[in-house]
């Protein structure tokens, strides 16, 4: 679609009532479809040595089944224009990466994990069914197509909004609407944990991108509480993760981060539009789109590379591991690659996406455009804090892994993996470090995407490259790539130092219980959000005794809505459930007399109560 001058689609009549078989590929969808494309490909690849069906007879044919269905499924949601087609192939998605999360079903946390993902996906999927409804009504029609604004009011746009940003919300993972993302994540093998972070998170994205396009004149309202959103979900995001000694759940609270600064370019570009500024909707949705693809990358190297270290040290506790950089070296280096390109720093991707979002807040920053230069300062503060926080958190997460002495036996006799789950890694990492000294090469196919969602910003999307000035980027990142292989270069070939020990205070022989764990490192932090983490503290006992007992200090940080909203909402709602089942009797006429009392009230309401 990038080359070719039409748009191609298919549109085809089936059997079903409702609807028809309708698929388009677009600039948009084709954006979309390159992380489809990529990470599942690297995934199966990775998963041929991961999980092995030697090893894991019972599971290994069904993942490969329903990891295929979920790609497959994944292509058909950005191709489909038609909402029955949609909502089919979004079921099919969500009930595939059901059964890829309950792989190892025989763990009580991971049938959990499951259970609650296909409940939230399900909640979704409910908001989604009414938006399209809502659609429906509007037009006459399933299609899924740009509206014409005398069909809207405003009321009828904003509730078409809100649906799809809570029903498409739901798989995004924005808060606080990622109860089901965290043990999801944490819980499924770490090839499908890559795909659902770095792929199925944008489907969600994806959702929401599209529907924002189809929706005229957006009300300036919707942009500043996108805006409000991403700043909250990205910021509470990482503070979720810094509490965090789970890998996997530290990776998976990092996602929830990153989709955070996604919603901020897409709140920036809905500003744009409302105020008719093309330039600052080619910024806001070009950094946002851009997003896209750095996240699947640096987040799937990341997933992949905890797989490594969850196969040789055999634990996902991160203060069980330590000293991991001198027995896996190759796995040390490229998850210093994907840290250093989450953390947005350069001269990675993650820097160069960010940069387009920055500079689409700065524009906005004008005195003349009273509060809404006051939400994009707002907003650009919050994503340094973002950045901030996230250098904490992996600099907390490498340090402990990595760096040190091993805590544990198994992780003393940990090793780099073999070629089938090394070369997906470095093929990964390779494309940050290509994305981030020359994103030019992705400008052009994001132009056309944001063209796509916005035809009036097509000019100014063409000449994305001119409104930020990459060249420069590219070229400081090269100097500061070829400063780091000078001095590693230099410090090879100083001779080594010879060194002495020094009186040490009684402690000549140090063991691993006295070094930092990721929880002391980030006890700080952790504190400074404790008002919205409410982590769970155990403090060491102060005892005078001559001999006290041994004590330690434990530190966690369960999920706030999940752990203290939700779980005790079902857990209520359980104590009155049972009562209604004096409804289901058993008998037809009874079941018939509801059918009836329905009708009538219904008649009512239409004829003689509200007025519709």
């Amino acid at each position: 679609s990038w080359l070719a001058p039409t748009t191609p689609s298919i549109q085809s009549a089936w059997s079903l009532p409702w609807g028809q078989l309708r698929v388009e590929l677009d600039a948009l969808s084709a954006f979309f479809l390159v992380p489809v494309f990529v990470v599942p490909v690297l995934g199966a690849l990775y998963g041929t040595e991961y999980w092995k069906q030697s090893l894991h007879p019972a599971t290994a044919r069904g993942l490969r089944f329903f990891y295929g269905l979920l790609a497959g499924s994944m292509v058909l949601v950005v191709l489909a224009r038609d909402s029955v087609l949609f909502l089919v192939v979004w079921e099919i998605m969500a009930v595939s990466a059901f059964f890829l999360v309950a792989t190892d079903n025989k763990e009580l946390a991971v049938r959990r994990a499951a259970w609650i993902y296909l409940v939230a996906a399900h909640v979704g999927t409910v908001c989604l069914m009414a938006l399209f409804c809502l659609l429906y009504r509007t037009t006459g029609s399933t299609n899924l197509d740009p509206l014409p604004a005398s069909a809207l009011y405003p009321s009828l746009a904003t509730a078409i909004f809100v649906l799809a940003v809570v029903g498409f919300g739901f798989k995004a993972g924005i808060m606080p609407l990622h109860v089901w993302l965290p043990a999801a994540h944490a819980n499924a093998p770490s090839h499908v944990s890559a795909v659902m972070s770095g792929v199925m998170l944008k489907m969600g994205i994806y959702g929401m991108v599209r529907m924002t396009s189809f929706l005229p004149d957006p009300a300036i309202e919707w942009g500043a509480a996108l805006l409000a959103v991403g700043a909250a979900t990205g910021i509470f995001g990482i503070a979720f993760a810094l509490g965090q000694s789970d890998v996997k759940r530290l990776l998976a609270y990092s996602s929830i981060e990153n989709v955070g600064i996604i919603v901020l370019g897409l709140g920036l570009a809905l500003l744009g539009n409302t105020l008719h500024r093309p330039e600052i909707v080619s910024l806001g949705m070009g950094g946002a789109l851009f997003h896209v693809w750095n996240h699947s990358l640096f987040k799937s190297l990341l997933f992949l590379n905890s797989g490594s270290l969850i196969h040789a040290a055999h634990t996902r506790q991160m203060d069980q591991m330590g000293g991991l950089s001198k027995l896996m070296p190759r796995t040390a280096a490229l998850f210093f690659v994907g840290s250093v390109a989450i953390c947005g720093l350069p001269p990675l991707n993650g820097f160069a996406g960010e940069w387009l979002t920055y500079l689409g807040f700065f524009r906005c920053i004008d005195p003349a455009s009273g509060p809404i230069a006051l939400a994009a300062g707002l907003s650009a503060l919050a994503m340094a804090m973002i950045g901030a926080l996230a250098v904490a958190c992996f600099v907390k997460l490498y340090g402990t892994v990595f760096m040190g002495t091993p805590r544990t036996g198994n992780a003393s006799h940990a090793q780099d993996p073999g070629p089938w789950m090394t070369a997906p890694l470095g093929a990964l990492a390779a494309a940050c470090v290509a994305l981030g000294l020359l994103p030019q090469l992705a400008l052009p196919e994001i132009g056309k995407a944001v063209a796509a969602w916005s035809p009036p910003s097509a000019d100014a999307a063409r000449h994305l490259g001119s409104l930020a000035p990459f060249a420069f980027l590219s070229i400081t990142g090269l100097v500061l790539m070829a400063a780091i292989l000078f001095v590693a270069i230099l410090h090879r070939r100083i001779p080594a130092i010879r060194t002495e020990g020094t009186w040490g205070c009684g402690y000549m022989r140090p063991t691993p219980r006295i070094q930092y764990t990721g929880s002391s490192f980030a006890q700080s932090l952790v504190g400074f959000f404790s008002w919205a983490l409410l982590p769970q503290s155990t403090a060491p006992a102060l005892r005078t005794s001559l001999f006290p007992p041994p004590s330690a200090l434990a530190q966690s940080v369960p999920d706030a809505v999940l752990d203290r909203a939700v779980m005790p909402f079902f857990r209520l709602t359980r104590r009155f459930l049972p009562w209604v089942r004096l409804l289901q009797q058993g008998k037809i006429h009874v079941y018939l007399l509801y059918i009836l009392v329905v009708v009538l009230a219904l008649l009512f309401w239409k004829n003689v109560g509200i007025p519709s």
